[in-house]
Order: structure tokens, then sequence, then C-alpha cells
């Protein structure tokens, strides 16, 4: 049985879910060198730097890795970190695939009943929206999750 998902346009931080997605890099470069762009910088601008602070003590992390925070000043239970991008900025299906993955499965582990997903591996990681978008579905049919799953289209 796949995974049960809804396609939304919108900004991932006003989704009503338990869990947000942040689309992130393989955590060697810190944090703070970093200039806000993207999802991310969407949630340090909102919800402060607390969670990038927190994803210090998980050191590299592999592509594809999923890493739970809390969220900052962010309504939500936890963000949950995906390194689905390279340290050279780009993505790759095998990534973006692995990354919905543990993601998911980090979800159903911690007993989230809602998550939402920004479209992984577009934007900065250089896939076009629509094939990373499909590679995300593809991911999911795959899956089981016993919640609600979106994906959102900014």
């Amino acid at each position: 049985m796949s995974v049960s998902f809804e396609i939304t346009t919108g900004n991932l931080l006003d989704q009503k879910v338990e869990v947000i997605v942040n689309a992130w890099n393989s955590n060697r470069i810190p944090w703070w060198l970093l200039q806000p762009h993207g999802v991310s910088g969407i949630i340090k601008r909102h919800g402060g730097v607390a969670p990038f602070r927190e994803l210090r003590a998980y050191g590299a992390l592999a592509l594809g890795q999923a890493v739970l925070t809390g969220a900052g000043q962010l309504p939500y239970k936890g963000i949950i970190h995906v390194a689905s991008i390279t340290l050279w900025g780009s993505s790759s299906a095998k990534i973006i695939h692995t990354s919905v993955v543990n993601a998911l499965a980090l979800a159903q582990g911690k007993a989230f009943t809602s998550i939402a997903f920004p479209i992984l591996g577009s934007g900065s990681g250089g896939i076009d929206e629509q094939d990373a978008l499909t590679i995300m579905t593809n991911a999911l049919q795959s899956l089981t999750y016993n919640g609600t799953v979106r994906i959102v289209r900014y």
C-alpha cells in the first residue's frame, strides 16, 4: 500500500502539520557561514537559529540522511532536516528518493501524524521542479505511513 499524499501550492510554514522537512546540505559547512535562502532561509528568518545550532551536534550527514531538531520559534513539534543537496549545491534522483524515504521513516518512528515536504532537490539542488516532484511521488508510492503527507510547491 502506498502513502496517501497531497500536493499543494503555498508556503511550507503555513502548513497545519506536526513536522516540516527542511532541504538541507551535508552539514559540512557551519550553518552560520551560509547565506539564508530557500527553505532553510525561510526557517531561519521565521523560526530563528536554534534548529540550526542543534544540527551542529549531528556533524557531517550522509546524502539522504534525515535528522530531527526542535522547531525553534515555529509552531511545529520539530523539523526534519534532510541532506538533499551536496556540498557543491546539487542533487540527484537517488538523493531525493533516499531523503524522502528517510524523512518519512523518521516521522513514523517518532509517531508524527502529519508532515509537509518542500519539493526536494529543486531550487539550489538544480533539479527541474516537475522532475523532482515526480521523484518524490514515486518514492512515496513505495512507502507506508500512518498519517498525512503534504508536498508544498512554493
